[in-house]
């Protein structure tokens, strides 16, 4: 294999097949629906092992989108590789998240300005705890284009699980306790591996279910009260300039 054309045994993309802005679902199948209903002239670029890659144009601004499979290990592999192999500088993960907060309500758009963790990912970096947090950056565009969008938005502090089935019930409430928002399983790795790499990156998600009150979305409302914050993140990725600092 020529590592030279070929950068990596996950992908099979080279070097200019992606835009400097990734968007980032979980799902392979979320990714190729946005590339088939956001993105213009959207070309697959990867599926090795199923997870997508596509790059388009939205309101003519080139822009990829690739999935991140489920959990800490998968993210922290695909966004090292694109952060560290394919000159991406903009990571946007786009996610499902369960809410822990009673007054976050379903369809609710989430911006993780940072992640707590129950993982031990960020010891390989050797420096005691690591802080994972969003970049400013990219903070401040989401925030520019909700407001644009006259769509609100919650900003504060979300936890990255490693576990989705928790065998310690009472978990949620100490999280509670820390004024900690809703749980999802892959920014703690994103933002870390952002750091690393002096790129930036922003958590973007959607409330689907509430672990306080019990309410779920339906099938239908999920793909309706995701569109949103997809829109929401290709407005931001459209606004970017790249002069910015991490």
């Amino acid at each position: 294999m020529d590592r030279k054309s070929y950068p990596t045994p996950h992908n099979k993309a080279v070097h200019g097949d992606f835009a400097e802005t990734v968007l980032m679902p979980g799902d392979p199948l979320r990714s190729r629906f946005i590339a088939e209903n956001f993105l213009e002239d959207a070309v697959l670029v990867n599926n090795v092992r199923g997870i997508q890659g596509y790059t388009g144009f939205y309101k003519g601004r080139r822009v990829s989108v690739m999935a991140s499979g489920m959990g800490i290990p998968t993210m922290a592999i695909y966004s090292h590789e694109l952060f560290n192999f394919y000159g991406v500088e903009n990571i946007i993960r786009v996610g499902s998240t369960g809410a822990i907060r009673e007054n976050l309500a379903l369809g609710d758009i989430v911006l993780a300005m940072g992640a707590s963790t129950d993982s031990s990912y960020g010891k390989q970096f050797g420096i005691g705890t690591c802080s994972a947090v969003a970049s400013y950056p990219l903070i401040e565009a989401a925030v520019n284009a909700a407001m644009a969008a006259k769509d609100e938005l919650t900003i504060g502090n979300i936890y990255s699980s490693d576990t989705f089935y928790t065998h310690d019930p009472s978990v949620n409430d100490r999280l509670r306790a820390m004024n900690i928002l809703c749980i999802d399983m892959e920014t703690y790795a994103l933002y870390l591996n952002a750091a690393r790499a002096g790129k930036k990156a922003l958590t973007m998600l959607t409330v689907s279910d509430n672990l306080v009150t019990g309410e779920d979305m339906s099938p239908e409302d999920r793909q309706t009260s995701f569109s949103r914050m997809i829109t929401l993140a290709l407005d931001t990725a459209a606004s970017l300039t790249f002069s910015l600092k991490a």
